[in-house]
């Protein structure tokens, strides 16, 4: 079963993205930055873990779920540290991610020529 709802919970992010490329004309920019505060809302309302808990792969796969490690991060070193524990936890939970978006980005751009 858990991978049943991990594929329906996944798949219902992906119709709701592919619904606001196709019907409000969003480009995928604004969609990602769409899903990005979504996760950090619905972590704001401490609703996300129990998504994760529950969905498993098909909650913490999608950028949803970037924006909740960003603010679950951020809160959690903002108690430690105060202000500046909030830069702090946002890089220390996503920092692979960001580094690994960084160099692979370079790699593509070393090895293929841009069309645009």
């Amino acid at each position: 079963m858990d991978f049943f709802w991990a594929f329906v919970v996944g798949g219902f992010i992906c119709v709701i993205g592919q619904l606001l490329l196709d019907v409000a004309k969003l480009d995928a920019g604004h969609v990602m930055s769409t899903f990005v505060v979504l996760g950090c809302v619905l972590d704001g309302f401490d609703l996300y873990d129990n998504l994760l808990s529950f969905a498993g792969a098909g909650a913490s796969v999608p950028i949803t779920s970037f924006g909740h490690s960003l603010l679950h991060g951020a809160m959690e070193q903002a108690d430690k540290h105060g202000f500046w524990g909030i830069a702090l936890g946002m890089f220390q939970l996503t920092s692979a991610g960001i580094a690994a978006a960084i160099l692979f980005g370079f790699l593509v751009s070393v090895f293929f020529k841009p069309r645009g």
